[in-house]
């Protein structure tokens, strides 16, 4: 019996130890981003020596990748899936970027730092948010009924409506609140989905010379 308590306690500590450098390497993360978060970082923040750290992680992209999977679990992101339920691809947009945008800004400084560090590093750093906001792309995409071009145009405007920087422009240097940012990119949106023709459309009437009057 003593034998299975000391191993039940020893497990404790192995997992509590885990969990130190797990939570110190998203600290870090949150605070200076992956690109500045070094080994020697993560083990003095967890407060362990560097070869314990090992011991659990055999190299830096498994920590990061531990990293990655406590925050999302954590800070679970927007779910597109019950959004499929909204017949109206409208409302159905306005639903999805209202809940993208609420993330965006409870989580804005780590995101911050990863996304920026995810263009120096590449994969896997930021990968789960990439694929997320494809899943988020795909359910907002549905229902509009466009022909190929079309599809292409919308697709392109949605992943600009989606977008962390488009946020922060429009929200930190824009001054817009929340249901505002998402009206107007909603607006913008919905003007795409009217289709290529009437974009060259609009284009033309505000580009094409005004008549001249005739003169009395």
């Amino acid at each position: 019996m003593p034998r299975k308590y000391e191993l039940r306690a020893r497990a404790a500590r192995q997992e509590d130890t885990r969990r130190r450098i797990v939570d110190a390497t998203v600290e870090l993360h949150r605070t200076i981003g992956p690109a500045r978060t070094s080994i020697s970082a993560i083990a003095k923040r967890a407060g362990v020596q560097r070869h314990t750290l090992y011991r659990h992680f055999p190299d830096e992209l498994s920590v990061f990748k531990a990293c990655s999977e406590r925050y999302r679990a954590l800070n679970p992101l927007p779910e597109p899936g019950p959004w499929r339920a909204v017949a109206d691809p409208q409302e159905r947009l306005r639903i999805g970027l209202n809940a993208a945008y609420a993330y965006y800004a409870r989580h804005e400084e780590i995101m911050t730092n990863v996304l920026r560090d995810a263009e120096v590093m590449g994969p896997p750093i930021g990968m789960a948010f990439f694929k997320h906001r494809d899943e988020m792309l795909a359910v907002l995409g549905r229902g509009w009924r466009l022909g190929r071009r079309g599809g292409r145009l919308i697709r392109a405007v949605l992943r600009l409506a989606l977008d962390f920087q488009t946020w922060r422009l429009l929200v930190r240097q824009g001054g817009l609140d929340r249901a505002e940012a998402v009206e107007a990119m909603a607006a913008l949106v919905e003007f795409a989905g009217a289709g290529p023709a009437a974009v060259r459309s609009a284009a033309g009437d505000r580009t094409r010379p005004a008549a001249r009057r005739p003169q009395d």
